[in-house]
């Protein structure tokens, strides 16, 4: 099962390059099959315990490792049944004949690429996958023409560059160990000036990679020169692969003393991204840039997660880490594919544009209405879910009253950005042409990952519960 996983989404891509007239019927197929394969891997792994397994048989210490745990379960499904939703919207809607032929095999490498990723518990695999998740993710942002020739190449160089800094990160730990595997290397791990080095040049990149504040530069450039279903999947996958090789540095890898160091500083750049994020999209005068900026904001909730976990080392913290993570995936791919369609179809990308949305696309602007209640973090959605998790880990702990006070100012800023929207389509709408006539269906297929964001409520008992015990 785990092997199929990977294998059709290699599979799907090498046959649209021979067949590029049924590419999408392919990548639709490829990632309906991947979606139910998923959900009997986490059935299977709920049931049984994780798996862990060494490729092609090769002792521990050459081999390479390979681990289906909870999380990686869920991450693989939340991966391919985005690449489901995001395959048919870029399918349905009226500007598909701009999509160029190569989003489609693009999207099966990416799938490709995460999936492996998510499994991967080897420095050195997880390194080449994340390469490949980055080319991939520059050819799609580039598809665009001329207009995302700057932006992918800034992301390329800006890419290559926290590449060179995991790798070098990589290096040092193999001449220290000879091993890259994480399982051997947190039983020989020392913490020392070589380690500490190590883990701070992988940070850098994969924070970089990541879009983690300071670092984020690349990415409102890079959403608002892709189209619509690439900033989609940018934002609520690509950048969760970095975030997830970062919590295995810092969670499995390093020991107690360098994780209570690095607490502080990660805490305190989620709260910086947090009131960063939220202020620029809040400024910012374009509509997929207020998106953007609003994932900038929200991934400092993940970090800020990432910080606290590492200082009080709460199960419910970590639980609310990764809840962030899922409720963001939806609701930004939500909000992406609604602001596309709707900037796409009244043929403007300043948020003037969508005045009096409300009246003349009402399911698009329902889309990204509910998706921002998430973002918001209002009941019973994912980010609240989330956020109450986070709070109940934080009141376990002593004199703690900062930290929730942070998220209230956080949550202020998140609802301005979101109601600046809100507002605005609702207000009185301006004249349209007679033959204005907007698609039905891509606005419904925007709609739902938002209402599975606030679906997540139905299943917040097992989450939490499966969550928690991965932390143990």
């Amino acid at each position: 099962m785990m092997i199929l996983l990977l294998v059709l989404p290699l599979a799907a891509a090498l046959l649209m390059l021979l067949w590029p007239r049924i590419a999408p019927l392919l990548a639709l197929f490829s990632a309906a099959v991947c979606s139910f394969l998923a959900l009997q891997l986490l059935l299977q792994v709920s049931e049984q315990g994780t798996r862990y397994w060494l490729l092609a048989g090769w002792p521990s210490g050459l081999a390479i490792a390979w681990q289906a745990d909870t999380l990686s379960c869920l991450l693989i499904l939340l991966t391919a049944v985005l690449q489901l939703l995001v395959g048919f919207y870029a399918f349905a809607t009226r500007a598909r004949d701009k999509l160029s032929q190569g989003f489609w095999p693009l999207s099966s490498l990416l799938q490709l690429s995460l999936t492996a990723l998510w499994l991967s518990r080897d420095l050195f695999n997880l390194y080449v996958c994340l390469e490949l998740l980055a080319l991939v993710a520059v050819a799609l942002v580039s598809l665009s023409g001329r207009k995302a020739i700057k932006p992918a190449l800034n992301y390329l160089l800006l890419s290559l560059f926290g590449s060179l800094c995991y790798l070098l990160g990589v290096v040092l730990l193999y001449g220290a160990y000879g091993r890259l595997d994480i399982a051997g290397l947190v039983s020989q791990w020392q913490p020392n000036l070589l380690t500490n080095s190590a883990l701070l040049l992988m940070s850098l990149g994969l924070m970089l990679k990541a879009a983690l504040w300071p670092l984020h530069g690349w990415l409102p450039a890079a959403h608002a020169a892709a189209p619509a279903p690439v900033s989609a999947l940018l934002s609520a996958l690509v950048v969760k692969g970095p975030l997830f090789i970062l919590c295995l540095l810092w969670l499995q890898l390093a020991s107690t003393e360098q994780a209570q160091a690095m607490a502080p500083l990660f805490a305190g750049a989620g709260l910086a991204a947090l009131l960063f994020g939220g202020w620029s999209a809040l400024r910012t005068p374009f509509a997929k840039n207020l998106v953007a900026y609003s994932t900038v904001a929200q991934l400092g909730y993940a970090t800020l997660a990432l910080g606290l976990m590492l200082k009080f080392d709460q199960p419910l913290i970590f639980a609310a880490l990764w809840l962030f993570v899922l409720a963001h995936a939806l609701a930004k791919a939500a909000c992406f594919l609604a602001i596309g369609e709707m900037s796409g179809t009244l043929g403007g990308k300043r948020l003037t544009t969508l005045k009096g949305a409300s009246q003349t696309m009402p399911l698009a602007m329902f889309a990204f209405a509910v998706a921002g209640g998430s973002l918001i973090g209002l009941p019973p959605s994912g980010g609240f879910l989330a956020k109450w998790a986070l709070l109940q880990g934080l009141w376990l702990q002593e004199q703690q009253l900062f930290w929730p006070l942070a998220l209230v100012l956080a949550t202020l800023l998140s609802a301005a950005y979101v109601f600046r929207v809100v507002v605005l389509a609702f207000d009185r709408a301006d004249p349209v042409a007679p033959d204005f006539s907007p698609q039905v269906l891509p606005q419904w297929l925007a709609l739902l990952p938002a209402l599975a964001v606030w679906a997540m409520a139905l299943f917040s008992e097992p989450l939490l519960l499966l969550l928690r015990l991965e932390a143990l």
